[in-house]
């Protein structure tokens, strides 16, 4: 029977008030008028029950955000509504603002305002409806209506001349914008704030900002597609057509909803033995064309109405056939499988449905003239062809083989480089090459001309330069060479090829007394106690020159001593040098210098005369004169070898003649030590 749309609507009202959905819900009547009315009023308080929880929060809790991001469906859309209108509503309360809300706030939001600012009002209906409820005109006094508005005489009543937001200050008004506006030069009205222009927009990489009224939306570059939507927060969100009504589903259908579609599901179903096509009407099933044979062996299946039957066959069959255990059906014979290899040897047997073929195994050939299957040799028929390197041919097949240096790769064709370098086959180092190896050493090694493997010390101490690499000695080592310095006097100098002389007077480390004056030589010192004679005195410490060590005494008479004052000897000095030995000459070195202040070739003055008066072994030693810069200078110069080590004392005489008699004579004794070694 027909329902009432009261009852169908009422039906709705129930079932939202019971499940707080109307996704699932149940209809009463096939009446499509019906079915709109049920759903239309479930939603509808769903909406309401939506607003009023979202004002019960706004009240209790003073924020809606928390339980918004807990709930993504449709409903919270009018429960965030109502939420941020109460809110509105009690923040005008709060700032003395008019309870009158801006029209373009919407009906159903101006209600809420209203009824959250006025707080004391009681009983106002928060249901959603396109127009306003229709009041019947009451007739009220002046003092009651004051009493009953306190608001009555506001400047801001209404909204005052404010296009949005308006507070009173007693004398006047101030006029104010929503967020998302701005107040124009008028004072009065607002303009939208455009913040995909301004740049205070928070749109990220891959979204659209589109300016709306008061706000702004991120929008996807790229749509969501067919059967989505977009969210408020750039998200594509499956459309349920079902439960909009968006889908195209018959009378007799239900709509089920899919990721991105839907599906329309006929409410009638078919009987077994039959399937439903796409428009619902019942088509019957061939059982018998089904791959799992409904019938047993030895039957055939007959299809009927919604079902099928069996009837039993009586087979014959023809040659290569036999029947089977049952004797219900045929089955073919497996020639192969007998004993007695109907193909022969070299062949393989090949059953087929009532017969059977011979064919030769896979790597032969038939040869028709010996009727038998001979060996195919793959590597002679297709050379180059098969194998990278080198072809094996065997009885029906072949395989591939590589090169020394080389090995198989996994598709048993190609050969790749075989890194002989990991079985470290040199001594010391090692580098691969293609299709072998090369061995290396390191500094210091040789590769050995036997094996071309193993690392040989090289003995640079025997090498034509090995003589001139060390100062002194050459000692080979593994890889290298040590050179060595005499065992004292000696150490061996920062290059760590040439010998420093140790000067043991200049370190301490001599062992001469407190009377004795120590002599650097070359590797090696000498304590000298070198005293003044009678009559002379030592002019001061020692003087230190490059090579020399020097002691002068000089003329110190005692008063009226007359034969001391005659002595034309006026100095005395003594002087170490140190010399090598075995040096071959090539011209000869000058190794002595003794300077006489005195003017070059000077007019009726004294001539000098440079003399050696002792110790000249072997004459190793001349003495020649000289002028330089304005002095007259003698050069003791060395002219032969000597043959050492050995100490000697060469006497030097300076006599300075004037008129053929010596008036002013110095004497310098110098030491000569010969060394062994020199560097």
């Amino acid at each position: 029977a027909d329902l009432s749309v009261e009852e169908c609507c009422d039906k709705g009202v129930e079932w939202a008030i019971t499940n707080r959905i109307c996704a699932s819900l149940p209809l009463i009547s096939e009446s499509r008028e019906c079915s709109m009315t049920q759903v239309q009023c479930c939603r509808s308080q769903l909406e309401k029950q939506s607003c009023a929880d979202g004002v019960e929060f706004a009240n209790a809790r003073e924020e809606c955000d928390s339980q918004i991001a807990k709930n993504s469906t449709c409903d919270a859309e009018y429960f965030k509504t109502c939420c941020y209108c109460c809110l509105l509503g009690k923040a005008a309360q709060v700032q003395g603002q008019s309870c009158e809300p801006n029209p373009k706030m919407g009906y159903q939001c101006g209600i809420v305002f209203r009824t959250c600012c006025g707080k004391g009002q009681e009983g106002i209906d928060l249901s959603i409806s396109d127009y306003p409820p229709k009041k019947e005109p009451v007739e009220v006094s002046k003092e009651e209506l004051d009493q009953e508005d306190p608001y009555l005489h506001d400047g801001c009543r209404g909204g005052g001349p404010c296009s949005q937001q308006c507070r009173d200050t007693g004398s006047s008004y101030v006029c104010s914008c929503f967020v998302g506006y701005q107040l124009q030069p008028d004072g009065i009205t607002c303009e939208d704030i455009n913040e995909c222009i301004t740049g205070t927009h928070n749109c990220g990489i891959g979204q659209t900002c589109v300016n709306t009224l008061g706000s702004f939306r991120c929008q996807r570059d790229t749509s969501c597609g067919t059967g989505y939507e977009l969210t408020d927060d750039s998200r594509c969100k499956d459309i349920d057509e079902c439960e909009t009504g968006t889908h195209n589903c018959p009378p007799d259908f239900i709509c089920q909803n899919t990721p991105g579609s839907f599906r329309c599901r006929p409410k009638l179903q078919c009987m077994s033995g039959f399937i439903q096509d796409a428009l619902g009407n019942c088509i019957d099933i061939n059982e018998c064309l089904s791959t799992n044979m409904p019938c047993p062996a030895g039957q055939i299946c007959i299809n009927t109405d919604g079902s099928f039957t069996c009837q039993r066959i009586s087979p014959s069959c023809g040659r290569g056939y036999h029947l089977n255990e049952d004797g219900t059906r045929c089955v073919d014979v497996d020639e192969c499988s007998s004993s007695n290899q109907p193909c022969g040897e070299g062949h393989v047997c090949i059953n087929a449905p009532g017969n059977y073929r011979c064919e030769c195994k896979a790597g032969y050939s038939f040869d028709v003239i010996s009727r038998t299957c001979i060996d195919i040799n793959e590597c002679r028929r297709y050379p180059g062809r098969l194998c990278a390197h080198k072809c094996e041919n065997t009885p029906g097949s072949y395989y591939c083989t590589c090169t020394m240096g080389f090995k198989l790769s996994a598709d048993g064709r190609s050969c790749e480089d075989l890194n002989e370098c990991e079985s470290n086959p040199c001594s010391q180092e090692c580098a691969n090459v293609y299709g072998s190896y090369q061995c290396y050493c390191r500094r210091g090694f040789q590769l050995s001309d036997i094996d071309g493997i193993s690392c040989e010390d090289i003995d640079e101490c025997a090498l034509p330069t090995g003589g001139h690499i060390c100062s002194f000695r050459c000692v080979n080592i593994p890889g290298s060479f040590q050179c060595t310095c005499p065992s004292t006097g000696y150490r061996l100098a920062p290059n760590a090829r040439n010998c420093q002389d140790i000067d043991e007077c200049v370190a301490e480390s001599h062992n001469c007394s407190f009377n004795e004056t120590c002599f650097n030589i070359q590797g090696g010192f000498r304590c000298l106690s070198l005293e003044c004679p009678e009559n002379y005195r030592k002019s001061g410490d020692t003087v230190r020159l490059e090579k020399t060590d020097t002691i002068r005494c000089i003329k110190s008479c005692r008063p009226n001593d007359v034969s001391c004052l005659l002595d034309p000897v006026h100095t005395i000095s003594h002087t170490v040098i140190s010399l090598p030995t075995f040096r071959e000459f090539t011209r000869p070195e000058e190794i002595i210098f003794l300077r006489a202040i005195t003017p070059t070739y000077p007019a009726n003055q004294a001539d000098i005369i440079f003399d050696i008066t002792e110790g000249n072994l072997r004459d190793s030693f001349d003495i020649i004169k000289r002028y330089m810069d304005g002095m007259t200078v003698g050069v003791v110069r060395q002219v032969r070898p000597i043959i050492g080590p050995f100490h000697a004392i060469l006497k030097l005489e300076m006599n300075y003649v004037m008129g053929g008699v010596v008036s002013h004579r110095n004497i310098v004794n110098v030491h000569i030590f010969v060394s062994e070694y020199w560097f």
